[in-house]
């Protein structure tokens, strides 16, 4: 049943609509989630598990650094598989390796514990590697995955037993605002008085702004990514995550069932279609066994796609919009909504309660596309 009033509304039920309303209602705030599939349905349930601190700037490094910490705690608190299996970048010319050890600087004034290693200690890592043409890599024991579905769910579990409602298959239609103040969601299962908002919608982040009516510039749009899963190996055959540029922009892993999931940088759109395409399916297969040509043996059993919410500069637009009284977005992840979600959701929670956070917030502000001062582009793949 909806309820009357909830004194914040977070719009979207994935893993950073979940994580916001799980720290909300953590610190005793009247929260509720709407969603208007199911709890996971938008790109949460797509996302290829990836945890990485290995970003090319402060802010972020800062970010996934604190984020790790957190997948760390509630991943030991509520039982739900998060492991440091590392994160392993294969370079091939000498341009990317002064790239990633620019990188390694960011990331180890910040505790973040990257080292450059050579071929041969990439191959013990993963034995099955191709380092014929790697001539270093950039590897991190400390970066891991997590299973999407699991960590939601426990999240969303958790989020109930503190107090949150999280309500499915309630689609928001409209605001009710009066004098620059939100004063109520409207819903296709009724209306729900609110006075804080929260749009962490990602891949729609769009319309929920344009359905809110303001006029701030924050260029969100939906881009088709698409991903694989093999039949199993044996298990713990490659325990981190390995990505190559030369290679597609290619990533991959292994699932604890043992079947290899991963993707390339082959995108399409913007659009909202998500039916899989057997161009990406071609450049899966031959960028996958470039990188670890035993591969090549391996079924394909399930193709999907999802969406990354991308912005122009690749990183996220997470803040207050001062147009309205109280109205937050935390949107365009880009790819990295899965891997951030524990760090905003402790970034939001503050602003809205406090005011300010100790993290950078400042880095993702909504306005400055506005302002026309872009971010370096975010260190994105797949």
């Amino acid at each position: 049943m909806l309820p009357e009033r909830a004194e914040i509304v977070v719009i979207g039920g994935g893993i950073v609509g979940v994580t916001i309303a799980h720290e909300l209602a953590r610190r005793g705030e009247d929260v509720v989630v709407l969603e208007k599939r199911f709890i996971g349905s938008g790109s949460t349930f797509r996302c290829g598990t990836g945890i990485r601190q290995q970003f090319n700037d402060e802010a972020n490094v800062r970010v996934m650094k604190r984020s790790v910490e957190l997948w760390k705690k509630y991943s030991e608190e509520y039982n739900f598989s998060f492991e440091q299996t590392g994160y392993l970048f294969l370079l091939y010319d000498e341009k990317e390796v002064e790239e990633f050890k620019r990188n390694v600087k960011i990331q180890n004034k910040f505790g973040v514990p990257t080292r450059l290693i050579t071929p041969e200690e990439a191959k013990e890592i993963v034995p099955l590697l191709d380092t014929s043409e790697v001539i270093a890599a950039s590897w991190n024991p400390t970066d891991g995955k997590a299973d999407p579905f699991a960590s939601t769910t426990a999240f969303a579990l958790k989020a109930k037993e503190y107090g949150a409602k999280l309500l499915e298959y309630t689609e928001v239609k409209g605001f009710i605002i009066e004098d620059g103040e939100i004063r109520g969601v409207k819903t296709n299962r009724g209306v729900i008085k609110t006075g804080i908002v929260v749009n962490a919608t990602n891949a729609w982040a769009k319309l929920i702004n344009a359905m809110v009516g303001i006029n701030v510039k924050i260029p969100i749009e939906p881009y088709k990514h698409q991903a694989v899963i093999t039949q199993p190996i044996k298990r713990g055959t490659i325990r981190p995550m390995v990505i190559s540029f030369k290679y597609g922009h290619a990533y991959l892993t292994q699932t604890s069932h043992g079947g290899i999931i991963g993707g390339v940088g082959y995108e399409m759109g913007p659009t909202y279609d998500l039916t899989p395409t057997y161009e990406f399916l071609r450049e899966v297969s031959y960028y996958f066994t470039k990188i670890i040509p035993a591969l090549k043996d391996l079924l394909i059993l399930r193709t999907w796609a999802g969406y990354y919410a991308k912005t122009p500069d690749s990183n996220p637009a997470i803040g207050k919009i001062n147009e309205l009284s109280d109205y937050y977005i935390a949107a365009g992840f880009s790819g990295h909504g899965f891997m951030m979600a524990p760090a905003v959701a402790e970034m939001l929670a503050d602003l809205i309660t406090k005011g300010k956070s100790s993290l950078p917030v400042e880095w993702y502000d909504p306005y400055r596309f506005e302002r026309g001062e872009l971010r370096s582009t975010a260190l994105q793949m797949g």
